[in-house]
């Protein structure tokens, strides 16, 4: 069915394409190397292709009939050539023949017959190539014709022109057409003849299915297993047919015919890309906006002045802030502190020298001899001292310590609850929730807007590749 319904839908894409693409299945060849450019301009050179003349099997299905005047214009034209072989180029019958070719090449001109057939283009390049072929002071493509089909421009080189008119002139006129119009106003189409029978196939399959769908699953109505698979529907409708498109790459994924997650994949991502800006933009400002509400709601009151904290759900027996703090301590005492030591004790020893050195008392003494090496001494011995101190006193601190602990946690607990008892006077705490809703309003003006601005396709694509990049690590 997968392969059918494709069949199909090829056929709809031929018969949408044929009116526009009839003069290439016409001709059967393509012009290449054909542009025109300001000055620069090249007709290029055709390259006929082996493929059968479908016009004749399909322009019936279109309601496609030749163009009774340029249909027997090009008559006329080969009535001519068998004439100039018997009886002759000077005998009356070419004479009348010249005379009437005259007459419907000027009617052409002023009917403009290939106008029906939406082939406006057609009839000026028809007159462009008899001007060039044929110039004249007028430059008059009526003057043009009177000369091409004049007995002595034949009589000079009956062959070349005949060429002429056969390699350039004749595949323009046969490309005209008659297609009539319907009593409903549009051209008669008969494409529905070649439709119908896929469609009693689709019908009857899409029934079937259905009604096989709503008896395997428990609660699905034949109504409900329809709109499950409503995408079929579009197999079914005599219009919009270019939308088959779609039934027909669902079925052919799920016919395994069709791998259609890069698709997906590369849909989805152009989604992401348009809208992550929006909302990203969207989320922040939503955020800021609870966390507002909530400050204005008395929320933070609340939370300072409450006694007991809301059990902190842990899912690996792991509290991972004090164990992350432990680390970052211990690196900086045990492994940060010792190799910038020098630079603490320079420190701490030039301020040492510039405290004692503004001194009043040690200005007076400052004259005694061997005083200002025994300053040197003081400074740096008193700099070691000190750092060593503090140094002992981290180490001290790191090592357990259980009655530390405890004796911390109580000045927390006890700093928290004076915090919150000497904060709770209404004056305070409306200045507190007034600064916080304004701050964040500030940072929804000025942070959000700068999030907007600061995010482009290029950046949400390079987002996209670090993602794609991060699953292949993940994959490998």
């Amino acid at each position: 069915m997968a392969i059918l319904a494709l069949l199909n839908l090829l056929l709809v894409m031929f018969d949408l394409t044929y009116i526009p693409l009839r003069d290439f299945w016409l001709q059967r060849k393509i012009q290449v190397f054909n542009f025109n450019i300001g000055p620069i301009e090249t007709q290029g050179f055709p390259i006929p292709l082996p493929i059968p003349d479908i016009t004749k099997f399909y322009d019936p299905f279109k309601g496609i009939v030749p163009y009774r005047e340029t249909q027997q214009y090009l008559e006329k034209v080969d009535k001519l050539q068998d004439k100039l072989i018997d009886p002759g180029l000077q005998s009356p019958e070419v004479a009348n023949i010249l005379k009437d070719l005259r007459r419907r090449s000027l009617e052409m001109i002023d009917t403009n017959p290939f106008e029906l057939a939406n082939k406006r283009g057609t009839l000026e390049k028809i007159k462009n190539k008899m001007r060039e072929h044929l110039p004249n002071p007028e430059d008059s493509s009526k003057e043009a014709f009177k000369q091409f089909w004049s007995l002595e421009n034949l009589a000079a080189d009956p062959v070349e022109n005949l060429n002429f008119f056969n390699e350039e002139i004749r595949p323009l006129i046969a490309t005209n057409y008659f297609r009539p119009i319907g009593e409903n106003g549009k051209f008669i189409d008969l494409f529905g003849l070649i439709d119908f029978p896929f469609f009693v196939i689709f019908s009857i399959e899409y029934l079937a299915r259905t009604w096989f769908i709503s008896r395997r699953r428990i609660g699905v109505s034949w109504l409900d297993a329809m709109l499950w698979r409503w995408y079929d529907i579009l197999l079914l409708l005599p219009f919009l047919r270019w939308l088959r498109i779609i039934p027909v790459t669902i079925r052919l994924d799920q016919a395994k015919l069709l791998n259609s997650n890069r698709i997906q994949k590369l849909a989805r991502q152009g989604f992401v890309v348009k809208i992550a800006g929006d909302m990203t933009e969207v989320v922040a400002i939503l955020l800021i906006n609870q966390v507002q509400g909530a400050i204005r709601q008395g929320e933070l009151t609340k939370w300072l002045m409450q006694k007991e904290v809301k059990p902190y759900i842990d899912l690996n027996d792991t509290d991972e802030v004090a164990a992350l703090t432990s680390i970052m301590v211990n690196t900086t005492v045990y492994q940060v502190l010792p190799k910038i030591k020098p630079d603490l004790e320079a420190l701490l020893q030039h301020n040492l020298d510039k405290v004692i050195n503004q001194s009043p008392a040690y200005q007076q003494l400052s004259q005694l001899p061997g005083l200002e090496e025994l300053q040197n001494q003081l400074t740096t011995r008193l700099s070691q001292e000190v750092l060593q101190s503090l140094y002992d006193g981290l180490h001290l601190a790191l090592e357990e310590d259980p009655v530390g602990e405890k004796l911390f946690q109580q000045l927390l607990d006890n700093l928290k609850e004076a915090l919150g008892t000497e904060i709770q006077t209404k004056p305070t705490v409306q200045e507190i929730e007034s600064l916080i809703v304004d701050f964040l309003e500030e940072v929804k003006v000025n942070y959000i807007e700068t999030l907007e601005l600061g995010y482009n396709d290029e950046d949400f694509e390079e987002l996209l590749d670090q993602k794609r990049a991060i699953r292949q690590v993940a994959q490998q």
